[in-house]
């Protein structure tokens, strides 16, 4: 099943999103690789596909899971999480309708 993964960024963390940034993309990469992302993608801070020093105020992450527990499992491990970036992380079932 798909979960949504919602998360909040810490304000004024964007030096630590930047420097987690890399280990970040490797692991949604791997998802990717193996078919499992739908969507996946930054909150820009202002109405700007580059943000610059605005920032972001979040992400949000559309993945398959065998579970709840593992999507929750993976998303505390997300080094945007670990390294302080996220302020708060919501994941919730996604039942994908269109297209």
């Amino acid at each position: 099943m798909y979960y949504a993964i919602i998360a909040r960024d810490v304000p004024g963390s964007l030096d630590k999103r930047l420097a987690a940034r890399p280990a970040h993309l490797q692991r949604i990469s791997d998802l990717v690789d193996e078919g499992r992302v739908l969507v996946a993608g930054p909150h820009p801070a202002i109405d700007s596909e580059d943000p610059g020093p605005a920032g972001f105020t979040g992400s949000l992450i559309i993945a398959e899971f065998a579970s709840l527990e593992a999507a929750q499992a993976w998303a505390a491990e997300d080094p945007y999480t670990t390294s302080g970036v996220f302020e708060s992380v919501d994941i919730k079932p996604f039942k994908r309708v269109l297209p």
